[in-house]
């Protein structure tokens, strides 16, 4: 073990440095998708890192696969990286299991076959969908959580005798970025997703699932990152690294520096610290090797890329932190839909509505659209779209009774071309 290595710091190691500590960021200089650089020199780190794991133990690997976009977008963890992390526990003589939800709206099983770990499963490595409800569940108690006092999980989840989280580096539209700690919501069933946005909060419900659910491990995937609106509709980034280590908090805070934001800016990090789970201050967390300014880029945020939009003046979105992922992403795809076909201009006067609200803002109702179950209790008063969450063809609708016509799908397609 590297000297400085302890429980108040972070080792970052960098290819070439010593393989002693067990905590570090690795550039993948060879960039693509499952390269054998990869594979032989951070599976050589990764292995001496993770020599906690005992022959017999059951280690979930939790990726994000949190939406049907494929690896060119830069929104899902590349297989392959799941793939070294199982070769070791394996190696080791204990049993991985990759197991994932995708969120609310998302099929797990088609966002698995999209992004070849359908393919994982053909060469014998378990993947499990988190969502299958033939999967035993179990109610979890958290006497400590600041948020939430219980919680239902996967039996799957609680019985791992060792989790490890391998999330992926991207921006998202609540906070500075999605990392670690938001990826530990998809644990849960899509119920609980819910009450994480309608009355848990997201930011403390991550941290208070850190308390029963703590990864023993954590490995960003910032092979191909992605900033702008993320978590699912910005653009890819090709970052190269690969940042790991013991301590979920100082993972997430180290990555979102090398995103060049202030780590305590980010609400899951700043949960995280005031429930003493972990640190985020960069003066206690130890850099080995590279520096964190010699890879640093500084990611456009979810908020500054909506803002280059030319939505009309008078148009307004009302979203806020209790609408779901699935309803977010789908009204911010359809309205990618509408300004790649040139027809921002017709939406000139709508408020489009999404997520609990208790009563409705002083507007023009007769160009008010309601997404989704929540703003079921004014569906009088407006286009109503049903659906927890409606996909995006519903909602096309619905703006088509606003005298908006657009097609479905037409920004995925391009963004994925582009």
């Amino acid at each position: 073990m590297h000297a400085c290595c302890n429980d108040d710091c972070l080792c970052i190691q960098f290819a070439g440095c010593s393989p002693d500590a067990e905590n570090f960021i690795l550039p993948v200089d060879e960039f693509h998708f499952g390269g054998l650089y990869f594979e032989a020199e951070c599976g050589s780190l990764l292995s001496h890192a993770l020599h906690e794991i005992k022959a017999g133990d059951t280690v979930l690997i939790k990726p994000n696969i949190c939406a049907t976009w494929p690896q060119e977008s830069g929104a899902v963890t590349d297989p392959f990286v799941c793939k070294v992390i199982a070769d070791i526990v394996r190696e080791r003589g204990a049993k991985p299991i990759i197991g994932e939800s995708s969120a609310i709206g998302f099929d797990t099983e088609e966002a698995i076959r999209l992004n070849g770990y359908d393919k994982l499963r053909e060469d014998g490595y378990e993947v499990v969908d988190l969502k299958d409800k033939g999967l035993e569940t179990v109610k979890v108690p958290i006497p400590q959580g600041k948020s939430m006092k219980e919680v239902i999980l996967p039996k799957i989840v609680v019985d791992a005798d060792a989790i490890i989280d391998v999330p992926k580096m991207k921006t998202h539209d609540q906070t500075i970025a999605t990392l670690g700690l938001k990826n530990l919501k998809g644990y849960m069933p899509d119920t609980y997703k819910r009450k994480f946005h309608h009355s848990i909060g997201v930011f403390q419900g991550c941290a208070d699932l850190c308390l029963i659910a703590k990864p023993a491990f954590s490995v960003v995937d910032g092979i191909l990152a992605m900033e702008g609106l993320g978590p699912v509709m910005g653009q890819p980034v090709e970052m190269g690294l690969i940042i790991a280590g013991k301590d979920l908090v100082a993972v997430d805070a180290v990555t979102v520096a090398v995103m060049g934001h202030e780590p305590m800016d980010d609400g899951c990090v700043r949960a995280a610290v005031d429930t003493g789970i972990g640190i985020a201050d960069l003066k206690k967390i130890e850099v080995v090797g590279e520096t964190i300014d010699n890879v640093r880029r500084r990611f456009k945020l979810a908020e500054e890329a909506l803002a280059e939009v030319a939505f009309p003046e008078d148009f307004q979105i009302l979203m806020d932190e209790r609408t779901c992922t699935g309803c977010k992403l789908t009204v911010m795809e359809v309205f990618m839909d509408v300004e790649k076909q040139n027809k921002l201009g017709e939406a000139a006067g709508m408020t489009i509505i999404a997520g609990k609200m208790d009563k409705l803002p002083d507007i023009d109702k007769s160009k008010m659209l309601l997404v989704g179950a929540c703003t079921a209790k004014f569906r009088k008063e407006g286009v109503f779209v049903e659906g927890c969450p409606p996909n995006n063809r519903d909602v096309c609708a619905g703006l088509a009774e606003l005298d908006l016509d657009v097609d479905s799908g037409v920004a995925r397609v391009d963004t994925l071309e582009e």
